[in-house]
């Protein structure tokens, strides 16, 4: 854990905030990341001095210098979590300490400042609570947060990191991530675009690996799916994750989820997932899945559900697979049994209406 430097928030509340109907307006479908609330957070970071300038302020544009290193050489990270409003009227986010230090491995590997895990949680404990009306009360509606740094040095030189960051985070009031609710997703095998390679960046949420993924993801809509499935970047057989979820796997009573090489992103749902196996009785594993393997599965009946998993969609089930040698599809085509218990079990505890058994959840206000 990252040791906590004393910073105090300098709070700066919006005169523009929306007015309760026109929140109730945006509350009432939200989409996914489309408004965002009232106010923000800013922290600055300074070689020698550290981070500095902590404020609350209300929600706007940046002013940076054209030069600024992140838009040149792509220093920059992010982090992605949800503030719920539980049964009992409480807002709570899920797991965020996990967050913070999944926020500074991605840090350390792109040669960016670690953030005291303290002031991460404290920076989405206050901009919650200063914006808690823009929290829905919808049943599977939340609130997206999303903590980020970029370099904002001037200049062009590449032979060195920049020397100043700002930290931020915004929010926004989510809706399910894939519209009309849940239903088996289709998915692309791309086997001409690589994600992330053995010692790249495949194991930090860093925006590079999103963009060099837009391509391959046009690839899977131009032939009818809904995502693109990564597979390893040496032989191309083996599966890695699904755009920007972990894959799982399940075999009867057995589950299994690509390991962590470094070439995917070590996904908090997908731990907690694991977690939650081993207390519903269940056996998960991590390792290897080709893709004749995975074909093989389905065709024998010996595997009977996949699905993805991540904060922005939760759990989505996976019902066919296409590639250029053809296609098959999981099961009936339809969400699975065990699929659809995990999404309850996990959710329940997110709203309050399972017990929070290994203390995940974080109260807010």
């Amino acid at each position: 854990m990252t040791t906590a430097q004393q910073l105090s928030f300098d709070v700066q509340l919006s005169d523009a905030a929306r007015t309760p109907a026109e929140r109730e307006r945006v509350l009432a479908d939200p989409g996914f990341g489309q408004t965002f609330t009232d106010h923000m957070i800013s922290i600055d970071y300074t070689e020698g001095r550290g981070w500095h300038d902590a404020r609350l302020m209300p929600y706007g544009p940046l002013t940076l210098d054209p030069a600024t290193s992140v838009f040149h050489y792509a220093q920059e990270l992010f982090e992605g979590l949800k503030a719920y409003r539980q049964s009992s009227g409480s807002i709570v986010a899920f797991r965020p300490y996990a967050n913070a230090a999944r926020f500074n491995r991605s840090a350390a590997r792109m040669a960016m400042p670690e953030l005291p895990e303290e002031t991460f949680v404290e920076s989405l404990e206050l901009l919650v609570q200063t914006d808690r009306d823009w929290v829905p009360t919808t049943e599977g509606h939340s609130l997206y947060l999303r903590p980020f740094m970029i370099a904002t040095q001037s200049g062009l030189g590449v032979n060195y990191p920049s020397r100043t960051y700002k930290y931020m985070v915004i929010a926004s009031p989510a809706a399910a991530y894939f519209s009309g609710g849940v239903k088996p997703v289709s998915v692309w095998l791309s086997q001409d675009y690589t994600r992330a390679a053995p010692g790249g960046t495949g194991a930090a949420k860093c925006g590079g690996n999103y963009a060099a993924a837009f391509v391959a993801q046009r690839q899977a809509v131009e032939n009818g799916c809904d995502q693109v499935v990564w597979l390893d970047a040496a032989e191309h057989r083996y599966v890695e994750e699904m755009g920007g979820m972990n894959l799982f796997f399940v075999y009867g009573d057995r589950l299994l989820t690509p390991a962590l090489t470094g070439t995917l992103l070590p996904g908090i749902t997908r731990d907690s997932l694991l977690t939650l196996a081993a207390d519903l009785g269940l056996t998960a594993e991590e390792g290897r899945l080709s893709i004749d393997e995975w074909r093989a599965g389905c065709a024998s009946g010996e595997l009977t559900e996949v699905f993805a998993c991540g904060t922005a969609a939760v759990i989505t089930p996976v019902g066919s697979v296409k590639g250029v040698e053809g296609g098959w599809t999981i099961g009936d085509g339809g969400p699975g049994k065990l699929t659809m218990r995990f999404r309850e079990e996990l959710m329940g505890v997110q709203y309050g209406t399972r017990p929070d058994t290994h203390n995940w959840v974080h109260k807010i206000c």
